[in-house]
């Protein structure tokens, strides 16, 4: 029997920008701090960056809207 085995970057259509990274290691960082509510993830991305797209500050909605591009 075949060993089975989780491919993590199966869904992966091309390699993440740089600013991508960015974002996903933070949202990490922020994770390991015990943070999974929306709102505080949002203060942390605006106090440790990455800035949003388009230099932006981060809201709730916009890393929502954000999110939800890079997983389509």
């Amino acid at each position: 029997m075949q060993d089975r085995y989780l491919e993590p970057h199966q869904a992966r259509r091309r390699p993440p920008t740089e600013w991508e990274s960015l974002l996903g290691d933070s949202l990490e960082r922020a994770f390991a701090t015990g943070m999974h509510e929306l709102a505080p993830i949002v203060e942390y991305l605006n106090r440790a960056g990455p800035p949003a797209p388009n230099g932006q500050a981060w809201t709730e909605v916009l890393l929502q809207a954000e999110l939800a591009r890079l997983a389509a």
